[in-house]
């Protein structure tokens, strides 16, 4: 799908050097998952503190049975 944008010319040849991309294209595309990442783990975070866990569950010794 071909799309135009009108992106920051420096930003994207700073993000292309540093990225190490051959092209924009790849350097967009990697933006875009880093970006997708990012906010992804942004709302994980907002789970801290609304888990109950059982205080009977105990890891180590699921371990031992391997």
């Amino acid at each position: 799908m071909a799309t135009n944008l009108d992106i920051d010319e420096r930003l994207l040849e700073e993000a292309l050097k540093v990225g190490g991309h051959r092209t924009k294209k790849e350097t967009v595309n990697e933006a875009l998952k880093e970006y997708i990442c990012y906010r992804k783990q942004l709302s994980i975070k907002d789970l801290f503190g609304k888990i109950d866990y059982d205080p009977d569950y105990d890891y180590k010794k699921l371990r031992r049975r391997r």
